[in-house]
């Protein structure tokens, strides 16, 4: 397949002060304006022209590649829709007009995901904190170029697998908010508490809060896996990015995770990361971080599917925040701080029956995310294949 690069297969742009284009609005993209797993513009900003920015200065067309110069690793990258021509993009973009005489803009679009252009652009970024890659080093870049026809059998093979993943993600996406509508049905908002539950603190429900290890892990699997702050970022534990720590009998004792146990994380750049808990359910010995604080509860008082669901919701987060704390850009919150959080307390056996419900949905999430993952894996495996000339092409028979 011949290679070319992209400058010679696309329309040069210009810049614009918005004040010139006779509006008194515009939608401005920036990065942060760029779902990084969807691909898509999900989140423009509608500013008055007097009030845009100085880095809003690239005018975009329907069909344009935006490709992130900032942190080229993360791969920021969209198609702009329809709904955004003529609207204004960040300078933080390399804006790829394609000539659709030669190149076709979804095939464009896809390549910028491919692992060889998001390595090249990686490997050429200057800055160690910021790192960027001039609009130069994204012209540079070589492209696959099969015949027009083939170019747009192949995006639309690409655009079929990738709504395919989307719509799974999607599916995932939605039943996040299922367990929330079934908390609230069954307990009320915890806010009003309509039902009038007794409120009790952590601490009062006899929880038993311990920070983790603070020695030193390792990646080599000697001694005993050791959860930290990445493995609890999100609902579930993950186990990617293990580490492992050797460490005497008594705090090997002290440190191991039980069934049930809720580990929160208790300091982050981020505070909406902060307070974040999972609920331990593995049947094997692990361990865990000092950026972590376990809650082990009194299960003849409150369950832990109940409680990490309550936490979930905007009502727990609303109770936990006045204990987190932020210094010189890093949220916290303690043992103490933990302990304050006030919990409604419906009666055992009912958050039994709202335990029952999440243990079902949990076997439907996990089809679901075995679905994604599935389609996700097509996806990848049809891209490798497009871009190294191993996609059969028939365009007559799309």
């Amino acid at each position: 397949m011949n290679l070319t690069p992209i400058r010679r297969l696309v329309q040069r742009t210009k810049q614009y002060d918005p004040k010139t284009l006779g509006r008194d609005a515009i939608v401005y993209i920036d990065i942060s304006s760029i779902d990084r797993q969807t691909k898509r513009i999900t989140e423009p900003q509608s500013l008055a022209v007097d009030g845009a920015p100085s880095r809003a200065r690239k005018q975009v067309h329907a069909d344009d590649v935006l490709v992130a110069t900032v942190r080229p690793n993360l791969n920021s990258v969209a198609l702009v829709p329809l709904e955004y021509h003529n609207e204004i993009a960040s300078t933080g973009f390399c804006v790829l007009r394609a000539n659709k005489d030669a190149l076709d803009p979804l095939y464009l679009f896809y390549f910028t995901q491919t692992t060889p252009f998001v390595s090249r652009l990686t490997q050429l970024s200057i800055g160690a904190g910021y790192p960027a890659v001039s609009d130069d080093n994204i012209l540079d870049t070589e492209i696959p170029l099969p015949p027009l026809p083939e170019q747009q059998y192949i995006a639309a093979i690409l655009a079929k697998a990738d709504r395919l993943r989307r719509l799974r993600r999607a599916a995932r996406e939605l039943g996040d908010t299922y367990l929330r509508s079934v908390f609230l049905e069954m307990f009320g908002d915890p806010v009003s508490n309509p039902k009038g539950w007794e409120v009790k603190t952590l601490s009062g429900l006899k929880t038993k809060l311990s920070y983790g290890t603070s020695t030193r892990c390792y990646t080599e699997p000697k001694g005993l896996p050791v959860l930290r702050i990445p493995n609890v970022l999100g609902k579930e534990i993950s186990l990617e990015d293990l580490k492992y720590a050797e460490l005497p009998e008594k705090e090997v004792a002290k440190l191991s995770l039980v069934q049930g146990d809720l580990l929160f994380v208790r300091t982050n750049g981020n505070p909406d990361y902060v307070g974040r808990c999972a609920i331990f359910d593995l049947d094997t010995q692990y361990l865990f971080a000092s950026y972590l604080i376990r809650a082990r509860l009194d299960l003849s008082k409150v369950n832990p599917w109940f409680l990490a669901t309550y936490l979930r919701t905007s009502a727990g987060r609303q109770a936990m925040s006045p204990y987190i704390r932020t210094t010189a850009g890093q949220s916290n919150i303690g043992m103490e701080g933990l302990g304050q959080i006030p919990v409604p307390l419906p009666p055992l056996p009912l958050q039994q029956q709202f335990t029952h419900v999440v243990h079902q949905f949990e076997h439907l999430r996990a089809q679901q995310r075995e679905a994604e993952r599935q389609a996700e894996h097509l996806f990848q495996t049809l891209l490798h294949r497009a871009f190294r000339g191993e996609m059969t092409s028939d365009p007559k028979g799309l």
